[in-house]
């Protein structure tokens, strides 16, 4: 493990996120207020419990997610896919560094930035409704766990990318939807039977769940039916970015 190499990645990519802070973390402190504006005032009125929690309170573990995953998602993406597209990629491959070295940089980076930006809408979650975490430490884990996830998601997503649009894609046209129909905003128990049924091959809402158990004590899914899930996708993103780097796909394109 060559642990300067690590940090000067790291430090690269943190760098870059503080010259863009007023984009990278206003953005997601407005969305979050605009969110509690329509779904509290709006919806929140007509419907003000969801198994006993606020309804303000209860789509706030949702909110979290759905910036985590995009974020991961983002920023790992663009990370390893910009030195693919400037070519500076070559001087990461020829430099004394292992895949292993790399992947930490870039995937700590990803997920050290969406990390942070949770925990800003978890403040300001704070401002508008009366928060209590039941269980902090699991929530931490599961903040830890699902950042450095989708970290690794979005590194194969750079990797597989071969244009700008691409690396839209997955993020807008999957993960995006996936979220909102995962029960980020309702519960999954108040569907019909069908609708409940189809839900449960969402993967996203184990992680959803999970986190929202980490809040409240309660949850859509067992917990241990969540950690499953996760540690299962977390093991597919490590096998995808290892058989990448072993075969050298699209790593020089």
């Amino acid at each position: 493990m060559n642990w300067p190499a690590i940090r000067a990645i790291y430090g690269f990519e943190m760098a870059r996120f503080w010259r863009t802070a007023l984009q990278s973390i206003v953005a997601p402190v407005v969305s979050t207020s605009l969110y509690f504006v329509v779904f509290g005032a709006a919806i929140g009125s007509r419907v003000s419990m969801i198994d006993g929690v606020p309804y303000g309170a209860f789509i706030v573990p949702g909110l979290m997610m759905l910036s985590l995953l995009t974020q991961s998602i983002a920023n790992a993406s663009f990370g390893i896919y910009f030195p693919r597209f400037s070519g500076t990629i070559y001087e990461l491959l020829s430099a004394p560094v292992s895949p292993f070295d790399i992947i930490a940089g870039y995937v700590g980076a990803a997920a050290s930035k969406s990390i942070l930006i949770g925990l800003i809408i978890l403040a300001t979650a704070a401002l508008f409704v009366p928060l209590h975490i039941e269980h902090p430490l699991w929530m931490i884990f599961f903040l830890l766990l699902t950042a450095a996830t989708f970290s690794l998601f979005g590194f194969v997503i750079g990797l597989w990318a071969d244009g700008f649009e691409k690396l839209q894609l997955v993020p807008l046209l999957i993960v995006t939807p996936l979220t909102f129909l995962g029960g980020s905003f309702y519960s999954i128990d108040v569907l019909p039977p069908f609708w409940r049924a189809v839900s449960h091959l969402n993967p996203v809402v184990y992680l959803i769940s999970g986190f929202r158990w980490a809040f409240f004590g309660k949850a859509d899914v067992s917990i241990g039916i969540c950690l499953a899930m996760a540690a299962l996708f977390l093991a597919l993103c490590l096998g995808a970015v290892t058989w990448m780097f072993r075969t050298g796909y699209r790593l020089k394109s």
